[in-house]
């Protein structure tokens, strides 16, 4: 094995003049230096398309710039298919645009795959970042998670898919943190088309769970940044309340691959039930749909029955918590309380 592979780079961009730049000298200061570089537009009609093409000029056998047709603009997955059509290294690493690496990440992740020959991808720590404001009050708001399951450690398939979100408590890897064998991103297929934004490397993650051995390194350190602000994908679904409905898509998605791929393990679907009916009863609770949302908290009780797991609150029987469910003064407010219970006491997520 060559101790020194070709690893290709893909950062997709739309938009992003203010932090592209830095994303891609974070690249340039890797110590690991096989490496090449995919810029691809997603239809930009700010600055970021000129910052990118003036690197492809001025580094012409390290650097490629890409876009769709026409200057389309055709979602982040279909910009990431695009790159690994062009690709030519061993190894794949994906870094968002308002991201940063730091300096060793490609070097440790290469020396982990090719330590871990069986491993079709490997991944670490993020830090969550905030200071990048460098504003002071968010200078003390970065962190560091604790990804909630054994590091260190090769995982066979499907282990991780039961472990992290959605189906379980740990934290799922960031896009711009992995590397990937590229052998593995054309046996699953690489990104699916249909999602443009929200849960875009979930379902990458999924399929690589079910089909690939992953090695999930110490969680003690952190490989990138994730810039943390209010133009990014995640917080405008947030803000605009379409979160729930691209949780939705992303669920019946899940559901028809495992269908597919004709997953039988009864742990998996017992956990898909779970999160499946957990976005339901948030649906309902948006739409004002009291009646089923208690419904839907009470099937959840009959899969965890709260004496079993830690009463919701000390002293009380689940006949007690039963009849005030039912109760006629159910609110807002009290539904959301039990269900953010429900997941973060009971589920772990």
């Amino acid at each position: 094995m060559n101790s020194k592979p070709l690893v290709s780079v893909i950062i997709i961009f739309l938009n992003v003049e203010k932090f592209i730049q830095e994303a891609i000298e974070s690249v340039f200061a890797q110590t690991y230096k096989n490496w090449e570089l995919l810029l691809v537009d997603d239809g930009s009609t700010d600055g970021s398309t000129q910052i990118a093409l003036r690197y492809a000029e001025r580094h012409p056998g390290k650097v490629r710039y890409l876009e769709q047709p026409g200057h389309q603009n055709r979602g982040m997955n279909a910009a990431r298919n695009l790159g690994l059509r062009y690709t030519k290294g061993e190894y794949i690493a994906f870094l968002d645009a308002d991201d940063v690496w730091l300096p060793h990440k490609l070097e440790q992740q290469v020396a982990i795959l090719n330590s871990y020959p069986e491993a079709g991808m490997v991944y670490g720590n993020t830090q969550y970042w905030y200071s990048w404001t460098g504003r002071s009050e968010d200078v003390h708001r970065d962190f560091i998670p604790k990804l909630g399951i054994q590091t260190d450690t090769l995982f066979k398939p499907p282990t991780l898919l039961t472990l992290l979100h959605p189906l379980g408590k740990g934290v799922p890897p960031s896009v711009s943190n992995i590397m990937v064998r590229r052998e593995v991103v054309e046996r699953i297929g690489g990104f699916e088309e249909s999602f443009k934004g929200g849960y875009t490397d979930q379902v990458f993650y999924i399929k690589v769970y079910l089909n690939e051995s992953v090695f999930v390194a110490s969680e003690n350190e952190y490989w990138d940044r994730y810039r943390q602000h209010p133009d990014s994908y995640l917080a405008v679904m947030r803000t605009t309340g379409k979160f729930l409905s691209v949780q939705q898509k992303f669920l019946n998605w899940f559901e028809e691959y495992l269908l597919q791929q004709g997953v039988e393990d009864t742990e998996v679907w017992k956990l898909f039930q779970e999160a499946k009916l957990i976005v339901q009863i948030r649906v309902h609770v948006q739409k004002r749909e009291w009646k089923q949302a208690v419904q839907g908290l009470l099937m959840l009780l009959r899969y965890y029955p709260l004496a079993s797991v830690r009463t919701y609150q000390k002293r009380r029987s689940n006949a007690q918590f039963r009849r005030r469910l039912r109760s006629p003064g159910v609110r807002e407010q009290n539904l959301l309380m039990k269900l953010s219970y429900l997941q973060t006491k009971v589920f772990k997520r």
